[in-house]
């Protein structure tokens, strides 16, 4: 497919740490992979913190910033601003006939994200979700190995999310500390091992053992806008955390796969502690976020004195390196940054209708799934842990 000299016209509505990393996925798409994909113009950033808007356009090239969302002139939209804004948002944007780029969450309620879901069903516009882990190479390998059935038979996926952002108990009360339970740690990073979960092992049945405790159960008021999770200017005043710090269950997912799980925003010592393990009965595969650039892998070698443990190292022959790094050699790529722009590429490639795009996005579908399971957790905790079914994946 021959390059279009119209180009793309993309925005993102919100200016925050995630919304920045859009941001420069957007303004990479094109260096990117193969031809295909016509000229990206990064025509604008929303932010109601107009400042914070207008850094961020200066930061990553985009031609201005705006106090609200606007998308006359606009193709495609990433919508990254507090979860129970996502669906009001991406009703005005599809009604438009914008593509939209939504960040997980899908909502801030199970009903919000059916909503979106059936808005998904009925639309003839691409919508996607932001799970930007599908794109490690670590990761997708380790669902090749899986997919090829190297590690036989699989018995145990033990996931863990584990942070520790929510340690400092002056940390400003903010809206990630708004909301019921399932929309603390278990929705902002625990749908990340989620969905990476049935990426990699397929759909859950049912979850049980549920436990969703708080931690830190006030935390001060805020005297001004809070970014992320940086710091800010606090009051005296002290207002109740409506969420969980840390989730735990297990699951059993259709094909009789055991999982277990753990999230945690006050992990002490984990910045960004994504890693799981995936066994079977000829081989396991491990991975750690704070280790990106490689993968743990062991299987049935014919030698028994040289089985054991080996380091995949990161290189061309791993999914999305080969065209997605600047240097394509072994060791030199993983990062965070990389895998918003393959997503963002992803995402590209549907709206333009590339002849040999990326694999596409997760959909409004996938998300809603994941907020299924989410509740599902919920459930199970104010049963005592009861096992508690969640819906069959369609």
């Amino acid at each position: 497919m021959s390059t279009s000299a119209t180009p793309l016209s993309v925005a993102v509505i919100g200016a925050g740490m995630a919304g920045r990393s859009h941001a420069a996925g957007y303004r990479n798409v094109n260096t990117v992979f193969g031809a295909g994909l016509p000229p990206v113009r990064l025509a604008a950033i929303a932010d109601a913190h107009l400042e914070l808007g207008e850094d961020a356009a200066r930061r990553y090239g985009f031609e201005r910033a705006l106090p609200s969302r606007e998308a006359s002139t606009i193709d495609a939209v990433s919508i990254v601003v507090g979860n129970a804004l996502h669906r009001p948002i991406a009703e005005a944007l599809v009604a438009a006939g914008k593509r939209v780029l939504c960040e997980k969450p899908l909502a801030g309620s199970l009903e919000d994200a059916r909503a979106m879901a059936e808005l998904e069903r009925s639309s003839d516009v691409v919508t996607s979700v932001g799970y930007t882990f599908r794109r490690s190479p670590a990761i997708a390998a380790i669902r090749e190995h899986v997919q090829r059935g190297e590690l036989g038979d699989l018995t145990l996926f033990s996931g863990r999310y584990w942070c520790d952002y929510a340690t400092d108990p002056n940390v400003p009360l903010s809206w990630r500390y708004k909301g019921g339970h399932g929309s603390g740690a278990l929705g902002d990073i625990g749908a990340h091992v989620i969905d990476a979960a049935e990426y990699i092992a397929g759909p859950v049945a049912a979850v049980s053992g549920a436990s969703l405790p708080t931690q830190i159960p006030k935390r001060p008021l805020p005297l001004g806008a809070v970014v992320g999770h940086n710091a800010a200017p606090v009051s005296e005043e002290f207002g109740e955390v409506e969420n969980e710090d840390t989730a735990s269950f297990t699951a059993r997912f259709e094909s009789g796969l055991v999982g277990t799980f753990s999230v945690s925003r006050t992990a002490f010592g984990l910045p960004n502690g994504l890693s799981f393990d995936v066994l079977g009965l000829g081989g396991r595969a491990a991975f750690d976020q704070h280790r990106p650039a490689e993968y743990l892998f062991d299987d049935a070698q014919p030698e028994a004195r040289t089985r054991g443990a080996r380091q995949i190292i990161s290189g061309p022959r791993l999914p999305y390196f080969a065209g997605g790094y600047p240097m394509e050699a072994p060791g030199v790529g993983g990062g965070n940054a990389e895998m918003f722009t393959f997503q963002a590429r992803a995402f590209l490639d549907q709206v333009a209708g590339v002849a040999d795009p990326l694999p596409a996005c997760a959909t409004f579908a996938d998300a809603l799934r994941t907020m299924e399971i989410i509740q599902a957790v919920v459930d199970s905790s104010l049963h005592g842990g009861a096992a508690t079914p969640v819906p069959p994946a369609v």
